[in-house]
């Protein structure tokens, strides 16, 4: 496990996930809805800055995958 600072690369908002790319997570990192801080609907803004929280696990072709999302800024 490791926390980092990253980038949105894609988001699909009718699915619930996304990838996030940071360089601790080469080849991408990736995300679910249920883990971005925040209650409500939960999405992140493609291109925007993040801090996630992340482990090493197979998820969708990932090697990596989110435990923790905090969108900064969009």
């Amino acid at each position: 496990m490791g926390r980092t600072r990253g980038k949105v690369r894609e988001w699909h908002a009718e699915l619930g996930w996304g990838v996030l790319d940071s360089p601790d997570t080469p080849g991408g990192c990736w995300a679910h809805y249920s883990n971005i801080d925040g209650t409500g609907f939960r999405a992140l803004t493609v291109g925007a800055t993040v801090d996630l929280d992340w482990e090493q696990r197979e998820q969708d072709g990932y090697a990596f995958r989110a435990t923790r999302v905090q969108q900064l800024e969009t």
